[in-house]
Parts: structure tokens; sequence; C-alpha cells
């Protein structure tokens, strides 16, 4: 089986995928297949980033991250659906975060 990558799917097809991911996870929570629940929701949120528009997140802006409340978000650098930078606490380190878990800080 052949799957095609997520940057060459249109937005159509990205929501069908996302709708099939969202579906599947859901099985594998009832099922309490916790691992497989767990692959299968990040990999909704990578798709859903492909809807989104990179151009949209700055460099040195801080955004809070979907899931993680109160924990802040300074982006460094852009990098296709990623975006890299810190989290505003002590001892954090780069990394790499999909842009679907970011949103404005209020």
């Amino acid at each position: 089986m052949l799957t095609k990558r997520y940057s060459m799917m249109t937005e159509h097809e990205l929501r069908m995928e996302i709708s099939t991911l969202n579906d599947q996870a859901k099985k594998a929570e009832q099922l309490g297949i916790v691992n497989e629940y767990a692959v299968l929701e990040r990999k909704a949120v990578l798709a859903k980033s492909y809807l989104l528009n990179p151009k949209d997140f700055k460099a040195n802006e801080v955004y809070e991250i979907e899931g993680d409340p109160g924990v802040l978000f300074q982006i460094e650098y852009m990098n296709g659906v990623f975006a890299w930078g810190k989290r505003k606490i002590a001892g954090s380190q780069e990394e790499g975060i999909p842009i679907a878990l970011l949103k404005k800080k209020d």
C-alpha cells in the first residue's frame, strides 16, 4: 500500500485523513491501547499542521501550547510545519513543535 505524504495531499485529502485518524484513535482509546492512541493523535496533529500556513507563525513570538495550559513557547525559527524554539520554563531545551499545537497568547 502506497501512502501519500501529508505535504502532497490536498486540503480535502488532509481533512479525510484527520477524520480517519480521529476515528481510529477513538477505537484505540476504547480498547485501552494507549500507545496506538498516542501515535494516532500525533499523526492527526501533524496532518492538521499542513492545513495551516507556516508564514502565520513568526520567530521571536510567544505562543501557548495546546494541551499544556500555562506553558509558553517562543519560536526561534520555522522549518516547514514545525516551529523550533524553547518553552518558557527554566532548563528547557530547543524542540520542534507542530504548528497545530500552537495558539496565539491572549
